[in-house]
């Protein structure tokens, strides 16, 4: 049966000890191939300045910088530790001159419209307030032509793939987060929902034991 969603928060992680054990739960996803870099890549996501709604440590964004070339990144992050922690990460990168990251709501993104060749983000789905202006916002400063790419965990994935998850999560600190992040996860119909009142034109959803992608072309 379908548990009902539980609304998470929706002002990010803003503790810097949070922020920290986020980190370092971030690069072990990395380490781990778990990053879903190598999806936006084969979705043709692949050139120009690209928009990184909710970048957190910022690990999606880079491994996309580092896999391309002449490329460029925006990200927008509600919370100002998270920002410091994905600038240093982008300078451990090396590559703090094509990535930047500022502060700000996806509700009322602060760029002008057409501005980006892609808008992407990963896990945030879940802790934004209002998703319809987001969606239209992201929409919005998308150039046409551009590529869009939501990608966020799912509320109805099956017990076990619950528990492994649980499970893999370290440091351990993480786990509260990780099931409240999962009760506030939309289901792949829900995104729908979501994509049709906001207007963003055709999409495809697709949907795997974990989560549910949604990409679209403007």
């Amino acid at each position: 049966m379908k548990r009902n969603r539980v609304m998470e928060t929706d002002q990010g992680i803003q503790e810097a000890a949070t922020v920290a054990d986020y980190d370092l739960m971030q690069r072990n996803m990395r380490d781990k191939g778990w990053i879903e870099t190598r999806i936006l890549l084969k979705k043709g996501i692949a050139r120009g300045h690209a928009l990184e709604v909710g970048p957190g440590p910022g690990y999606l964004g880079l491994e996309w910088l580092r896999l391309t070339e002449g490329t460029r990144l925006t990200g927008l992050e509600i919370s100002p530790a998270m920002i410091e922690t994905a600038r240093k990460n982008s300078r451990d990168y090396g590559l703090e001159g094509r990535a930047e990251y500022v502060l700000g709501n996806g509700r009322m993104l602060p760029f002008p419209a057409d501005s980006f060749d892609a808008v992407f983000t990963n896990g945030s789905l879940h802790e934004w307030a209002d998703p319809v202006s987001t969606f239209k916002e992201m929409w919005r400063v998308l150039k046409n032509g551009g590529s869009l790419f939501v990608s966020d965990l799912r509320r109805d994935m099956s017990f076990l793939i619950r528990w492994f998850l649980w499970l893999t999560v370290k440091p351990k600190t993480m786990r509260p987060g990780l099931i409240t992040s999962l009760n506030a996860a939309y289901t792949a119909d829900e995104i729908r929902d979501l994509a049709r009142t906001s207007r963003i034109g055709e999409c495809e959803i697709t949907a795997n034991p974990i989560g549910v992608v949604l990409t679209a072309t403007k």
